[in-house]
């Protein structure tokens, strides 16, 4: 009898799994989605960027400071620049004045902007000699300031692209340092290098 009662459980168990349908759901393929990192923690090391950033300013004054991200320093480039071509311009037509006076002084005039109303000139003719001498200076030094200023933004452009890819380290410092002496209670001052290794 215990062999019938099983018999009738296996036949029940195998009729309950044929009884069953077919799944109809069906599982796809999964996807995956990637994330990448959009903090960039480090550019990568670019060895023309000093000589990019120096030909860009070589050609067009402050770009090479745009290219550097330091757009703060494009005024005062076009500033030191503009202002010594604006000197020279004025300059040079101070220097036409000054001339052009003297010029009608020796051929016998009297009427040039700097003789006055009286019969004796206002400024005189050595005067206008000193001024042209002056003049003719200050022309040649406007001139050398925007050179310097186109200069100087050419070789910012190109040391700022250096130092922009050098490592600065946290665990390197530079301090002041004050302290009193005990022996004779005077301060002793100084700068105190900290160097960290980790």
């Amino acid at each position: 009898m215990k062999n019938k009662l099983l018999y009738i459980v296996l036949l029940f168990v195998a009729a309950t799994t044929l009884a069953q349908t077919q799944d109809t759901l069906s599982v796809e393929k999964e996807t995956q989605l990637i994330v990448k990192d959009t903090l960039k923690i480090k550019d990568p090391y670019n060895p023309l960027a000093p000589s990019k950033a120096a030909f860009y300013s070589a050609v067009v004054p402050g770009l090479g400071q745009a290219y550097n991200k330091k757009y703060w320093k494009i005024p005062i480039v076009y500033a030191g620049i503009g202002a010594g071509i604006y000197f020279h311009v004025k300059n040079d037509q101070d220097y036409d004045r000054f001339r052009d006076a003297y010029k009608r002084r020796l051929a016998g005039f009297t009427d040039d902007e700097f003789f006055g109303d009286g019969t004796t000139p206002t400024i005189s003719t050595d005067r206008l000699i000193d001024a042209q001498q002056s003049a003719q200076k200050n022309k040649d030094v406007s001139i050398v300031v925007a050179l310097a200023f186109y200069l100087v933004n050419i070789i910012d452009a190109n040391v700022d692209a250096h130092l922009k890819q050098y490592d600065v380290s946290e665990d390197l410092s530079i301090e002041p340092n004050f302290e009193i002496s005990p022996i004779n209670t005077r301060p002793n001052y100084g700068f105190a290098l900290k160097f960290n290794l980790k």
